[in-house]
């Protein structure tokens, strides 16, 4: 989520200020109206809403970078407060290395998804090679038996001594 909305009129009017009183109490309501809308920000948890693929953060964007930097300026802690909201200040300057960065980390993100699931495909399909090696295993073992079974009963009947077929015809003679 980037918010967009942030209100510079006190900005405007500390740059438009004619005396330097008022240009101080203009700059405090600046900095003011950040704090006061990255509060309301962060009681609207974005981060967490559904069927939304967002970052655990709102990026609040402050379209003119004098007046992100007057603020920094006026209030170092401005930064680390809304960041402790989830919320991270970025400026035309910061925009966009903060948008690559995060994309950098979703793709990262993706790949790690994808390498799990090769993972999890992979011991599954092994497990199955497992199982298919013990089948055959079992198979062969039960022909090897049955092949066993078999010379014995051909024996009985026609090769061993005093085998049936023999035993027959000697019956008949």
């Amino acid at each position: 989520i980037v918010d967009s909305k942030v209100s510079l009129i006190a900005y405007e009017r500390a740059v438009n200020a004619e005396t330097e009183e008022e240009r101080s109490k203009h700059v405090k309501d600046h900095v003011l109206s950040l704090k006061t809308h990255c509060k309301g920000l962060s009681e609207k948890h974005y981060q967490s809403a559904r069927n939304l693929n967002s970052p655990d953060f709102v990026l609040l964007f402050i379209p003119i970078e004098p007046a992100f930097t007057l603020a920094v300026q006026k209030d170092p802690e401005l930064f680390n407060d809304a960041y402790a909201k989830n919320i991270v200040i970025v400026s035309p300057t910061t925009l966009i290395a903060t948008l690559r960065t995060i994309s950098s980390i979703w793709k990262q993100e993706y790949q790690n998804k994808n390498a799990i699931e090769i993972a999890r495909q992979s011991g599954s399909l092994y497990d199955k090679f497992v199982a298919f090696t013990e089948d055959l295993i079992k198979v062969g073992d039960s022909l090897k038996t049955t092949k066993k079974n078999y010379d014995g009963a051909m024996n009985k009947l026609s090769d061993g001594t005093g085998n049936l077929i023999k035993r027959t015809e000697d019956i008949k003679k």
